[in-house]
């Protein structure tokens, strides 16, 4: 006898239907995996009945949500319950306009030619140290950098392609012939077909068959690591680049 309630069993099916409508509109894969997430929870919260939820009933649970999780939370959750009510239940979410999250302008965290130089030098393996070098140099994101594979590299033009963007946009970047000298040098440790920072699961000596790039995790630990050891307290990995590249 199957113990999946009623409720369970139509959440269910009206949860796969959301991701075939938020996969149509062409949603990003981050925005899927967040709107999918918030009506997980909205889901359990509410004993998976969330077909005809009340005012009352949404202003309790956001400032629920708002009490105890971040306004990023609260907002992913609000956009995709209003997803899920216009594309699956093709009806308006009551108190649409309950939560206004603040809007958070942030300067970006420059590091300085110094700093920058004392992170690649404190910096162990080489592949990270000259993943840094390329962010730093290029000014990139780290999902950018990630992304880099040989295609990319113009060196005729002396340009790098970033592909897929914020935004879902492509753009073109400088090289500087420092970058690019550190860039061939690096690709003969590894001489992967397509990635230029290739997974180094299995060791050094697979990354020329790995299929994947770089383990975001083991990056982002690895550079918080390294900034504690340099005396470096800036919140967030350095991106934007400098008036001068550092050496490597």
């Amino acid at each position: 006898m199957s113990i999946v309630s009623v409720s369970e069993s139509d959440f269910d099916y009206h949860y796969q239907l959301l991701l075939k409508h938020l996969r149509l509109q062409g949603l990003r894969p981050k925005t899927i995996a967040a709107y999918a997430r918030g009506i997980r929870q909205v889901g359990a919260y509410f004993d998976y009945r969330i077909d005809a939820l009340t005012e009352a009933q949404l202003t309790e649970y956001f400032h629920g949500v708002l009490q105890s999780r971040s306004a990023s939370t609260a907002k992913h959750h609000l956009y995709g319950l209003r997803f899920y009510y216009r594309h699956v239940l093709h009806q308006s979410l009551p108190g649409v306009n309950l939560v206004r999250t603040p809007r958070a302008r942030r300067l970006p965290n420059v590091v300085t030619v110094d700093e920058a130089q004392r992170i690649f030098q404190t910096t162990r393996v080489l592949s990270y140290r000259v993943f840094y070098f390329t962010l730093y140099s290029l000014g990139l994101r780290l999902s950018e950098g990630l992304g880099l594979q040989l295609g990319d590299i113009d060196a005729v033009r002396a340009r790098v392609h970033i592909r897929d963007a914020k935004g879902g946009k492509d753009r073109f970047v400088p090289l500087p012939a420092t970058t690019l000298d550190v860039l061939r040098r690096f690709w003969q440790t590894h001489r992967n077909p397509v990635w230029i920072f290739p997974s180094r699961q299995g060791g050094a000596s697979a990354a020329g068959r790995a299929t994947r790039p770089l383990d975001r995790g083991g990056i982002q630990a690895t550079l918080r690591k390294v900034a504690a050891e340099c005396g470096i307290k800036k919140r967030s990995p350095p991106t934007a680049c400098a008036t001068a590249t550092p050496r490597i």
